[in-house]
């Protein structure tokens, strides 16, 4: 049972950057998000990125892959939308 509750939550924790990823490019800026803090998370979610892969724990599995996927949307649009008005 607490892995099935682990298991969704490694599924619904990264669909948080969802909002951002959508208020970044209603915007069309993302100067209110230091591209310092974008990149240095993305940076590490890479760095645990080969490890989440070949966990054989499908919640680290799952979480590792799905948050990797969801920030890399948040670093792309914080990067290509910073300082445009």
């Amino acid at each position: 049972m607490i892995d099935k509750i682990a298991l969704v939550a490694s599924i619904v924790l990264p669909l948080w950057n969802i909002p951002l990823i959508i208020r970044i490019i209603k915007r069309r800026s993302s100067g209110d998000i230091s591209l310092f803090w974008a990149v240095g998370v993305w940076t590490c979610l890479l760095a645990m990125l080969p490890s989440g892969m070949r966990s054989d724990f499908l919640v680290w599995r799952v979480f590792t892959i799905a948050n990797f996927s969801f920030f890399s949307f948040v670093a792309f649009f914080a990067v290509f939308f910073h300082n445009k008005k």
